[in-house]
């Protein structure tokens, strides 16, 4: 990694405060470490690449949030890490080193199975954004609950009951009610809070949520954030938060990392991330985002285009035929992802431009270079 100084860049505030900043303290010891990671899927045309050599460390305590558009890779990333990925799907290359509470570290990637459904769990576990289809509906909650439990070794019954009663009235739900219930008697937030319960029964270290909020209203996605945040203050566990919205990000997050075409392309702290962002597509983002507080309107600006086919890459940077500032070095080649200070990683050529200026988009997409 080269560290390079940055230009101070002004331009219009984000339009999302981002309410989470790390404080200053001692450095927390790193929980994950994925290393040179790739994972392709098999299809006519060949085994596409839908993870493209992504490094990312998280740190034990952390929440980061994995945002891009749909099919930048995110989930994928997150299903790699559980190695809960389709038939269809492998991982080509690369490590995921976790690091257990007492030091022990071990590649995911290379573990045994057996040792893998231990781990699976009780170290990680994964709460999954179609509830419905990741609760038995011919189970009743307390079976569902139990069933896990015992699948990893725990036969106390009794202390299993407690520990998912004491879950349900964690995620603010009436417990004994929804502790006999079948899946199909709860609503979808509802069935996406006791999903969450259901990752924490084992007390893993490490939480995956894959996009908690999708198809769920505005006022049950306010629910489950405030039941996400209560969650973590009380248990402390570290978080990697999927999604495409980036005003939830902002409440959740210690950190962003933004994918595009299965690549990490801007990695940095939740403020740095929204007040100074450093990669082309990261603004873009944040320009589409429509504004929640204050009374002057502020157009909103798409990107033009639209991902690349996997099948068809484009040379270089993968973003440059949709990015205002390409030039040809970005036709040519493929930035890596590199430190400019304060662990704030971009991948750009020309990151010491990028700014806010939402003019800049404005006559890109006048100039008709989407599609």
């Amino acid at each position: 990694m080269v560290s390079t100084s940055r230009k101070d860049q002004g331009g219009p505030k984000t339009r999302i405060t981002p309410v989470n900043a790390p404080e200053h303290a001692a450095t927390p010891p790193t929980i994950l470490s994925i290393e040179d990671m790739w994972v392709e899927y098999k299809t006519p045309f060949g085994w596409l690449q839908a993870v493209r050599g992504v490094d990312l460390d998280i740190r034990r305590g952390e929440a980061v949030a994995l945002i891009g558009e749909s099919g930048s890779g995110k989930s994928t990333l997150g299903f790699a890490i559980l190695r809960m990925l389709v038939r269809s799907a492998r991982i080509a290359r690369g490590k995921a080193i976790y690091t257990e509470a007492d030091g022990t570290s071990y590649d995911l990637v290379s573990l045994p199975d057996k040792r893998f459904r231990t781990f699976r769990w009780t170290e990680c576990a994964m709460t999954f954004q179609a509830a419905q289809n990741s609760l038995n509906p011919v189970m009743r909650v307390k079976d569902t609950f139990w069933e896990t439990a015992k699948a990893h070794g725990k036969h106390n019954r009794k202390e299993i009951e407690e520990k998912t009663l004491d879950l349900l009235r964690k995620v603010q739900l009436d417990p004994r009610r929804v502790y006999n219930a079948y899946p199909h008697e709860l609503s979808g937030g509802m069935r996406q809070r006791v999903s969450i319960a259901l990752s924490l029964l084992l007390d893993p270290q490490l939480i995956i949520l894959d996009e908690p909020t999708t198809a769920l209203d505005i006022l049950t996605q306010r629910a489950i954030i405030d039941v996400v945040r209560n969650l973590r203050e009380q248990l402390d566990f570290t978080m990697i938060f999927i999604s495409h919205d980036l005003s939830l990000a902002a409440e959740l997050a210690d950190r962003v990392a933004t994918m595009y075409a299965g690549e990490i392309v801007e990695y940095a702290d939740v403020r740095e991330t929204f007040y100074q962002p450093k990669h082309p597509y990261t603004v873009g983002l944040l320009n589409a985002v429509p504004p929640i507080m204050g009374e002057e309107f502020t157009p909103l600006t798409a990107i033009p285009g639209s991902t690349p086919n996997l099948a068809q890459m484009p040379s270089g940077c993968p973003f440059h035929p949709r990015c205002p500032y390409a030039t040809e070095i970005c036709v040519r080649q493929d930035p890596p992802l590199v430190d400019i200070g304060g662990r704030h990683f971009t991948a750009c050529h020309h990151y010491d431009q990028v700014t806010r200026n939402q003019e800049i988009w404005e006559q890109m997409d006048i100039a008709g270079t989407g599609d």
